[in-house]
């Protein structure tokens, strides 16, 4: 049965992506573009997510699914598709605005499929990490971020706003304050990265690991591929440089992007059952990763496996070891596992 799918923030990079491999795998569905502009095809929306008034083509148009990705701050998006009682999938909100959302949707009643898939590259990590069976103890997440990838502005734009923020990981349960950029410690990243400085990250993941998963021990640390401005970072963070600096200024710093490279990250998680290490690359880069983690998800959604109305994680729609099949079937993507 054909579906209706409306991509909002579906002219910017990711966006974009998740459009063309939707298309490719899904062309008996109808794929719609919501932008702040309307475009030259009648598959093109005006759906600006700062002006509720611009919803009413989503009724019109008798779209099923949204897929959200730009920032929403406000959560319109969400609040009309819990009132209007239409599937949503939201893969861009930062663990504060996360955290957010979340606490709004429990409040209301759902009648449709609402998914938060805001953790790393999409939402995977938690869904790579239940391939370990048993009772997970700890998780560590190594990010590997290269300036010369093809990056949307919106991951850069919450860097330049939170970088001289706290935000918690957790040891035993307990939350503990941190910053990006500190607390430095080597690590020898997979697929021939080798060693390198890895720093204090804040990703979503920690909120879900611990909160959603109940894992009591998380951590996420982050290196870039050039090692002078890793270490670049954690000298303005350790200096306090950061705090002085005017947001526009953070924003040219964080706000560089590439053409294209890999993008590498590295689970280390321990068990009951025992320790396990996950290593992905997708060596087109970040978008590409993201935008093919945002169609497995809404391919669960319109699929025939019934998935009931109420609030996911993006992980909880998929049995662990399916997503990591998926994954590992698409072409630019190469999984590692060692235990």
């Amino acid at each position: 049965m054909q579906s209706n799918i409306l991509i909002i923030g579906g002219n910017g990079t990711v966006g974009k992506t998740i459009a063309r491999i939707f298309r490719s795998r899904n062309p008996h569905h109808q794929v719609f573009i919501g932008g702040r502009r309307t475009g030259k095809s009648a598959n093109d929306l005006l759906v600006d997510v700062t002006k509720p008034d611009t919803f009413q083509t989503i009724l019109d148009h008798q779209i099923h699914l949204i897929i959200l990705s730009v920032n929403d701050k406000e959560d319109y998006i969400l609040r009309f598709a819990i009132e209007n009682k239409i599937d949503y999938l939201d893969i861009t909100k930062p663990t504060p605005d996360l955290m957010n959302a979340y606490e709004l949707a429990k409040k209301q009643k759902i009648n449709s499929r609402i998914v938060f898939s805001s953790g790393w590259m999409g939402g995977i990590v938690s869904g790579l990490t239940n391939t370990l069976p048993g009772q997970i103890n700890k998780v560590q997440l190594f990010v590997y971020y290269s300036i010369k990838d093809l990056a949307g502005e919106s991951s850069a734009h919450f860097m330049a706003e939170n970088v001289a923020k706290p935000f918690f990981m957790y040891k035993n349960n307990q939350p503990f304050s941190v910053k990006h950029f500190l607390n430095s410690e080597l690590f020898e990243y997979s697929f021939g990265i080798g060693k390198r400085t890895a720093y204090n990250f804040d990703v979503p993941d920690l909120y879900i690991l611990n909160k959603i998963e109940k894992i009591p021990d998380v951590t996420v640390k982050m290196t870039y591929n050039s090692k002078f401005v890793t270490w670049l970072l954690g000298a303005f963070q350790s200096m306090r440089i950061f705090s002085i600096l005017s947001l526009k200024e953070r924003r040219m710093i964080f706000g560089s992007s590439g053409k294209g490279d890999q993008s590498v990250f590295d689970i280390v998680i321990s068990g009951h059952t025992g320790n396990k290490t996950i290593s992905l690359k997708s060596t087109n880069g970040q978008a590409e990763l993201t935008a093919l983690s945002a169609v497995l998800h809404a391919e669960k959604l319109l699929g025939s496996e019934k998935h009931d109305n109420r609030i996911y994680f993006s992980h909880q729609l998929h049995e662990p070891h399916d997503l990591m099949n998926s994954l590992n079937a698409y072409e630019s993507i190469h999984i590692e596992t060692i235990e």
